[in-house]
């Protein structure tokens, strides 16, 4: 099979949505469907004991929320599908927008009873900004929901897209009778109460007379339903869903496995195979045949008996070959991978070939970072991997002196996933966390003690905002830097950040200061 028909045959895509729609869940039964594995798990490891498959990480069992993305691929159809399962949680959402770099389309999960909420705004509003293609689920069908032309209408105002629905619900809570599939014309009755495993659908026409035997008394209000959805909504068009204007949306409930074939099986007709990817400099296409990529998330200790770190990283263009030297741009060195995995969560398999849309997880001594690229030679620098800046500090303190190199140690590699920042003040040496979302020194705290056998503690500090600066006038910035040395710092990389400690000191220093550039993101 050649490149093109390789890149043909790929779907890459996130699955994103507020805490608690049903994500996770979601993930687990298209993995289901797809064969990847054969019993589903469930977030809530107290319901169901076998946990999700995307929730591997021991924090994520014991708290039943994900709180880093992972990487599943398997085969469906002929097709080659790569699910990223990204964190609801608002306090992890860094992870979650530079994974929608790495993907080509996003389904977005909505909770039926509680429709669009505060995170799939935000989310809604980075696709938007990227034209990524999107398409919804609504989920939760099996408990008491709103009308689905309520929810159709507010997801239309809120998220800010036109929609169309592809499916339609037969009722909802205890008297959900199935799904009936719009865009190839069935009704799928679901009679099985095995949340776990596949049972084939009884699937019927709009015509059958069986119809009535398993959706009775709904039988007149589904054909009332379809004939309203066909007189207010313009037909599909695949072409406006691939320029990010138009989301298909399905319902189902994902727990008991309703709707879920259906999304997939029109998923993978309708969704994009892997699209352009921008660079600095230029548009790199994915049938070009030099090897690029980029590393959009580095995870540290994926297997605790090991320490290894994985940098995950989105082929762009070309083939990628195992023991192949690569160019490593930013530090210009040739890199060769002799055992590169494919992902299934934290399950990993050596690959010798991936192609375009292909992740792959490239183990990592500690020399790359977020944003790094990799080409056959050419100098090139994807662009739009964020890192914001922290809102929340606090300093981290040794508490077990004897442990102090663990502690070091694992800083240092939970630091380069870049969910959190370290910086090192210039005044007293002490270590100083920034964050975006307070879940995450929790999280810190939690993996340094189980996965590196190191013990800390936080203390507070006053600060508003953290600040990379430089100038081009050496002597207003080493005047600055005196002045403010109070609330100078370097980061990781060696780069001075100012600690604003309020806004009115940030805003002062800004106008006093005109030649300093202030950056409030670390990608410049």
């Amino acid at each position: 099979m050649g490149l093109k028909e390789e890149i043909l045959r790929r779907r890459t895509f996130a699955i994103i949505s507020h805490p608690d729609a049903g994500k996770t869940t979601l993930t687990e039964k298209l993995l289901l469907f797809g064969g990847a594995i054969h019993v589903a798990g469930a977030v809530k490891s107290n319901k169901i004991r076998k946990t999700a498959t995307s929730d591997f990480m021991e924090i994520e069992r014991q708290r039943g929320i994900s709180v880093a993305t992972s990487v599943m691929g398997f085969e469906y159809g002929g097709i080659k599908v790569n699910i990223l399962d990204t964190p609801g949680h608002e306090d992890f959402a860094e992870d979650t927008y530079r994974t929608l770099t790495a993907v080509d389309s996003v389904i977005i999960v909505i909770d039926g009873a509680k429709g669009v909420e505060t995170q799939t705004r935000k989310l809604m509003n980075v696709c938007r900004m990227r034209k990524t293609p999107v398409m919804v689920f609504v989920n939760k069908l099996d408990r008491p929901c709103r009308d689905p032309f309520d929810l159709l209408d507010e997801i239309e105002t809120e998220l800010k897209i036109a929609v169309r629905p592809l499916s339609f619900p037969v009722s909802s809570g205890p008297a959900f009778k199935g799904v009936y599939n719009i865009y190839d014309g069935s009704f799928s009755a679901f009679t099985s109460n095995d949340r776990q495993t596949v049972s084939e659908a009884v699937k019927l026409s709009l015509d059958s007379p069986q119809l009535d035997e398993y959706i009775r008394p709904y039988t007149r209000k589904l054909r009332d339903d379809l004939s309203l959805v066909e007189g207010v909504y313009e037909p599909f068009e695949r072409e406006l869903y691939l320029a990010g204007e138009l989301a298909p949306v399905f319902f189902g409930s994902a727990i008991n496995n309703f709707g879920v074939k259906e999304l997939l099986e029109t998923f993978i007709e309708i969704a994009p195979s892997p699209r352009p990817s921008p660079t600095e400099t230029r548009t790199v296409e994915p049938t070009e045949p030099k090897m690029t990529g980029f590393v959009f998330k580095i995870h540290a200790n994926m297997d605790p008996n090991h320490r290894d770190r994985i940098a995950f990283l989105k082929i762009c263009s070309g083939t990628f070959e195992r023991n192949r030297n690569y160019f490593h741009v930013r530090s210009g060195k040739q890199m060769k991978f002799s055992s590169p995995n494919a992902f299934m969560a934290e399950k990993k398999s050596i690959v010798d070939f991936a192609y375009p849309g292909d992740i792959v997880g490239l183990h990592d001594t500690g020399n790359f970072k977020i944003g790094d690229t990799f080409t056959e030679g050419e100098n090139l620098k994807f662009t739009g991997i964020p890192s914001f800046s922290p809102e929340l500090f606090r300093y981290i303190e040794n508490a077990d002196p004897q442990k102090f190199k663990q502690l070091a140690k694992g800083i240092d590699q939970l630091m380069d996933e870049g969910v959190a920042q370290l910086f090192t003040s210039r005044l007293n040496g002490r270590k100083i966390i920034g964050t975006v979302g307070a879940l995450q020194f929790e999280v810190i705290q939690y993996r340094l003690e189980h996965e590196y056998n190191a013990l800390c503690r936080y203390e507070p500090i006053q600060i508003y905002k953290a600040c990379w600066i430089e100038s081009d006038n050496a002597e207003q910035l080493a005047d600055f830097m005196k002045r403010k040395h109070t609330n100078m710092a370097v980061d990781k990389h060696g780069r001075n950040v100012y600690l604003a400690d309020t806004s009115y000191a940030l805003q002062l220093a800004q106008e006093k200061f005109p030649d300093i550039r202030f950056y409030f993101t670390s990608e410049f």
